[in-house]
């Protein structure tokens, strides 16, 4: 990342969680549960050729560089699914 986190993770971490002001967000009461449904997409194994200094990039960033390609392909799909119902609703 870039971008530095101006969070003071040390003193969350120590903070207690009724410390944690959570009056801005709302309980979550029964009827949120009863009608919430869990929802993950499946995964697909398949082979994919990538620039070798995209790959390379991505491993250096630590554990998990296949599912941050993963999130970055879905944002741009989002992405494209949104321009493509701007254009239709034109």
């Amino acid at each position: 990342m870039s971008k530095t986190s101006k969070t003071d993770w040390d003193r969350l971490a120590r903070m207690d969680d009724k410390d944690i002001d959570t009056s801005d967000i709302p309980e979550l009461g029964e009827a949120f549960f009863r009608n919430a449904q869990l929802r993950l997409p499946t995964k697909q194994a398949m082979t994919i050729r990538l620039d070798s200094d995209v790959l390379e990039w991505f491993k250096l960033q630590g554990p998990g560089y296949q599912t941050r390609i993963n999130q970055l392909l879905r944002q741009y799909m989002q992405a494209q699914e949104q321009l493509q119902e701007k254009a239709v609703t034109k």
